[in-house]
């Protein structure tokens, strides 16, 4: 089963989130509408800013325990690597 690791943000430089799923699409809409998590909720994180899919949904647990350990330094470089203009990705999932 495929598996997604993904970073929400409030906006740039704003409130992380980083989650993973079986679903990215459903999942970013569900955080997009509020209804992700009450952190998100709380925190206003509603866009999309990285994502990572994997082949095994096993390998996306995995990258998403070591992101959460990293500091806020690595994670921000991680999605700038990516999408340097903090861009919501969600309208590039093709939903």
């Amino acid at each position: 089963m495929a598996g997604w690791v993904y970073i929400m943000a409030s906006g740039p430089y704003g409130t992380l989130y980083v989650g993973v799923t079986s679903d990215i699409a459903f999942r970013a809409w569900q955080h997009r509408e509020g209804t992700g998590s009450v952190f998100c909720k709380r925190y206003g994180v509603t866009r999309l800013v990285h994502y990572e899919a994997f082949e095994d949904i096993s390998n996306a647990i995995h990258r998403e325990k070591r992101i959460k350990t990293w500091p806020r330094k690595w994670k921000i470089r991680l999605i700038e690597q990516t999408n340097p203009t903090w861009k919501d990705l969600y309208e590039t999932l093709n939903c």
